[in-house]
């Protein structure tokens, strides 16, 4: 089994930076403390995943992929195929997302997500226990549409903010990182 402390201790600095999060944190500790394969996807009961907030040097847009499965307009991620290290998943699904090279991910949690996952195929509907990280460009923002996305797009972080349309945990994050300051 996986040493799961450090993401313990991951879930336990990001209550103490919001103490509103009680609920949803207790969520993310339940499954940690399951005994199963959760950061593998054939546990279909629920996994982890691990997702990227890119954001520009700037820290003034969010690159956005047109999920080919979902069909929505998401930030950058994916399984975490056996790897604890959710700071790691995150990177290494944006590099490999975006083809973007140039990336520095920050150690703690920026946000938390459980959601459904529909059905598809043989697959049944199950959830995402999607820990996010913020994921800096540092280097060129020319991004390489992959075989994952019908699009990828930088987007301004405060027009994804006050979109109605932008998916709910979009403009969450969003709006965390504008009360953050850059």
């Amino acid at each position: 089994m996986q040493n799961r402390q450090p993401l313990a201790r991951l879930f336990s600095d990001y209550l103490a930076r919001h103490p509103g999060a009680d609920a949803d944190v207790a969520l993310f500790r339940d499954l940690l403390a399951d005994e199963a394969p959760v950061f593998e996807r054939a546990r279909l009961a629920g996994h982890y995943t691990g997702s990227a907030w890119v954001v520009s040097a700037d820290g003034q847009r969010a690159l956005l992929t047109h999920h080919r499965k979902l069909g929505r307009w998401l930030q950058l991620g994916g399984h975490a195929d056996g790897d604890a290290d959710l700071a790691r998943v995150a990177l290494r699904e944006a590099q490999e997302e975006s083809g973007l090279v140039d990336l520095v991910v920050e150690d703690a949690i920026f946000d938390l997500d459980r959601h459904a996952i529909p059905a598809r195929g043989g697959e049944p509907e199950h959830w995402h226990y999607d820990v996010r990280f913020v994921v800096r460009a540092t280097g060129s923002e020319a991004f390489v549409v992959t075989v994952e996305s019908l699009a990828l797009a930088w987007k301004p972080v405060a027009d994804i903010a006050s979109d109605p349309a932008s998916d709910e945990s979009l403009r969450r994050m969003a709006e965390k990182w504008l009360r953050r300051g850059r």
